[in-house]
């Protein structure tokens, strides 16, 4: 297989090969010897028909963002997301191709000289034209280039999950602090009109008193892709379908409860023989209890067909998002009060919505919905997850941590859904 520069790249991807070399151009085509996706001549953004769209800023006023990392999702979804923004605007980019960034930077019209590598990362502190960095690489990377970021002067969007370890997304929120510069995780789901409706639902009371909830997550993955070489690298990604996919039903059951879990108990699995696994967890299984008396049952796998779906019920009734993470196909169901609806609104785009929701909470001082306590927290509870798998044993959650801001009652209906 090749990279886009038509180079054999090895099937296991270390850190150091990953920066040093071919950089995020190794994630880019989702084949093998596949050049690098074709994308539009302008950001021609997504259909964005619900809710009422914030006022648009005059050029000169919407932040400019680099995206850092031109992978499969920055190609295929953050990039095309600047044509539906309202206050946010693509400045700059970043990668390790210099040749992959020209050819983007030129179908996007972003100016040779606001291309940068990972070597040279550090002038964008000299770069008015940027005030966001986002990160879009390899889970091991982001404390890393969100520090540097920062250290620049700039506010940080990071991918999901913050980072690998409790001790990264702790220097990360530290040194937002330090630079008194903004860190948001990029939790996409919880600007998503289909999710803003169940929380509200769910925070009204409309299932009565809630007493499960269940997420089934997982896809398999495949060697031979380059986006999913790094993710069964132990080293890259930090751990398998948990720290991946499976970190959207963690999240999830903590913005549908409105609570904060108190214990998880959990089981792991890999199929003996099954050579993607030598690194990375496959299939985990867990319960969280929460303090109210919801129990939690998750999973998640790189290994069995695709499936996200998530089911709350409660005393007066069930709640069905099916599917439930999609970029532009989520469809919400409700049986309760003798009805039977299905919701299915025209699609927006989620990664369109963060970026301008927090352009807000950086130009407005608003509370930013998923900060970087936000993404520790789902990190923390990945890792208690992990070890409750390994030991057999459940882990106490209870560390007293209460979010920032509600999604449902934080995100005006212009960034969500009336």
């Amino acid at each position: 297989m090749e990279g886009d520069r038509g180079k054999p790249f090895p099937l296991a991807l270390t850190r150091r090969s990953f920066v040093g070399a071919a950089g995020a151009s190794l994630l880019a085509g989702a084949a093998a010897g596949q050049a690098v996706p074709e994308v539009p001549n302008r950001a021609v953004g997504r259909p964005d028909p619900t809710g009422i769209p914030p006022e648009p800023l005059p050029d000169d006023r919407q932040l400019g963002f680099a995206v850092v990392g031109l992978g499969k999702l920055a190609l295929s979804e953050i990039v095309d997301a600047f044509g539906v923004t309202r206050r946010a605007r693509l400045a700059a980019l970043v990668s390790g191709s210099r040749d992959k960034a020209r050819r983007v930077a030129a179908q996007y019209g972003v100016p040779e000289d606001a291309l940068y590598g990972y070597d040279d990362f550090d002038r964008i502190a000299d770069d008015p034209r940027i005030d966001v960095v986002y990160i879009v690489l390899p889970n091991s990377l982001h404390r890393e280039f969100t520090v540097r970021a920062l250290r620049a002067g700039k506010h940080v969007l990071c991918e999901k999950p913050l980072a690998t370890s409790v001790e990264d997304c702790r220097a990360m929120i530290d040194a937002a602090q330090a630079a008194g510069r903004k860190l948001m995780t990029a939790y996409r789901c919880q600007f998503e009109p289909h999710n803003l409706t169940a929380m509200r639902m769910l925070r009204r009371r409309e299932l009565g008193d809630l007493r499960i909830v269940s997420a089934d997550i997982g896809r398999s993955t495949d060697p031979r892709d380059p986006a999913d070489q790094w993710r069964l690298d132990r080293e890259l990604a930090g751990s398998g379908s948990l720290f991946d996919i499976g970190i959207y039903a963690v999240n999830a059951a903590r913005f549908l409860t409105n609570e904060e879990p108190v214990e998880v108990r959990a089981q792991l699995y890999a199929a003996p023989g099954d050579e993607r696994f030598r690194e990375v967890e496959d299939v985990v299984a867990w319960q969280m209890r929460f303090p109210g008396g919801v129990l939690f049952n998750g999973s998640t796998s790189y290994s069995y067909a695709f499936t996200n779906s998530i089911q709350v019920i409660g005393t007066g009734g069930v709640m069905n998002i099916d599917p439930a993470i999609e970029y532009h196909a989520t469809r919400l169901r409700v049986r309760a009060g003798g009805q039977d609806r299905v919701m299915q609104w025209s699609p927006i785009d989620q990664f369109a919505r963060e970026m301008d929701h927090f352009c807000q909470a950086i130009t407005d001082d608003v509370p930013i919905v998923a900060d970087g306590e936000e993404g520790l927290q789902d990190v923390r509870l990945m890792l208690a997850i992990l070890e409750a798998g390994r030991t057999g044993r459940p882990v106490a959650t209870d560390w007293g941590y209460r979010r920032t801001a509600d999604p449902a009652t934080s995100v005006p209906d212009g960034l969500g859904v009336a």
